[in-house]
């Protein structure tokens, strides 16, 4: 873990010895969770202007406004842990962690929404997070007066979907869905179900804790706060760091260590997000809004460099692959259709193909956008376009001649 200028927010204080932070030191660190009024909490977060962490990036004060809006009756808080991400840890950081900072934000989004139950949903793969987030729930059954559980979210890049979470707590099948109702109106046992990412959560119990203002305070450009990001690839020292939001990716690498190599390709936003050139992306703010504004993703808070001596289109052939293996199977185009792209790209990467495999993927990837039973297959084709576009002398190189050049490339970003 690290931090970077801004200031720790979740993250803040010593890091727990051993495991976890206790209840004791929780409390001891930030008090008690101050008693806050359902709209107060609510017109608070949408003031902060705090955007979700989950991926989609949807304003979390208005999601919670919709709830207190829509249906009445007892409604559902699932507390979203899944993450299915593979280059991504930061939501397993914080529940470790910080799992009472996580429990105080499911506590004050239940009392905000009207819920008398919150469901912590966690990967099953994430053994000590699940184990931190259990013994949390524990240690303060007395005096929590809803009714929380945890549930082992199954192994798969889809199973964090906010409909599929709900799917899998009804029914064991963890399949996301486009069609309605959403999990607003009918979510869990057909209640109103607020679905929230670990991170948004924490962030709510520190905006219920210091207001919208305080949150405000920090931030470089469009968006406010800071922002849990996982930095991976060719740094030298991997990992999760508490970022003001902002940040250029430049400086959340030399925070990691400084770089390994010469930078040829930056992978922003995770598996759901695009690929950029090692130059266009070092000056780049990691900004929510202002990436958006660019045709890119915050997303999940990952970010991977991809070194200039690599083949990007190998490291594009095998994440196409995890995505075509990752389909709920539930429709055409993403069963079909993004096995026919990773097969393609495979292809492609072994020099087993030629140009018009370059002109199919281009075609297949505009085919299958916006055709799904969920956003699956929306996402994979936006990386592939992405991986076409930076890296599209390598595949038209792999296409003529059947051998990468990446070893005589190199981007220098000093």
């Amino acid at each position: 873990m690290g931090i970077l200028p801004g200031g720790p927010r979740l993250l803040a204080g010593p890091p727990p010895r051993g495991g976890p932070e206790s209840y004791g030191d929780h409390l001891a660190r930030l008090g008690q969770t101050p008693a806050i009024g359902p709209e107060d909490m609510v017109t608070e977060l949408e003031l902060s202007g705090l955007l979700g962490r989950g991926g989609g990036g949807f304003p979390v004060g208005r999601k919670w406004r919709a709830l207190t809006e829509g249906p009445r009756g007892p409604a559902v808080v699932v507390v979203n842990g899944a993450e299915g991400e593979p280059r991504s840890s930061k939501d397993r950081v914080l529940m470790t962690y910080r799992p009472h900072l996580v429990l105080d934000g499911a506590v004050l989004a239940a009392n905000a929404v009207g819920a008398d139950s919150i469901v912590v949903y966690v990967g099953e793969e994430h053994g000590r997070a699940r184990a931190a987030m259990a013994a949390a729930i524990e240690a303060r059954s007395s005096t929590v007066l809803v009714s929380i559980r945890t549930v082992a979210a199954p192994i798969g890049y889809v199973s964090g979907e906010a409909t599929a979470a709900v799917h899998f707590i009804n029914s064991g099948d963890a399949r996301p869905t486009a069609t309605p109702p959403r999990p607003s109106e009918a979510g869990v046992r057909g209640r109103p179900t607020l679905v929230q990412n670990v991170e948004s959560l924490a962030y709510a119990a520190l905006i219920a804790r210091f207001g919208a203002g305080w949150f405000r305070s920090v931030g470089r450009r469009e968006t406010p706060g800071t922002a849990l990001v996982t930095v991976s690839g060719a740094v030298s020292a991997p990992g999760v760091r508490e970022i003001e939001l902002g940040t250029t990716i430049g400086e959340l690498v030399e925070a990691a260590g400084g770089r390994r190599d010469s930078v040829g390709a930056v992978l922003v936003g995770g598996y759901f997000g695009a690929w950029i050139s090692g130059d266009e992306g070092w000056a780049m703010g990691l900004d929510p809004q202002a990436m958006r504004a660019r045709g890119l993703t915050f997303g999940c808070g990952m970010v991977s460099v991809h070194p200039a001596g690599a083949c990007g289109v190998a490291a594009t052939a095998e994440i196409m692959a995890f995505m075509a293996e990752s389909s709920a199977g539930q429709c055409g185009p993403c069963l079909h259709g993004l096995r026919s792209i990773a097969d393609t790209a495979a292809r492609l990467a072994a020099g087993r193909s030629d140009a018009a495999a370059i002109d199919d993927l281009e075609r297949w990837t505009s085919l299958v956008t916006g055709r799904g039973a969920c956003r699956q297959p929306d996402g994979a084709a936006a990386f592939m376009a992405s991986a076409v576009r930076v890296f599209g002398s390598e595949f038209e190189r792999h296409a003529r001649l059947g051998r990468c050049s990446a070893d005589e490339a190199s981007v220098d970003v000093s």
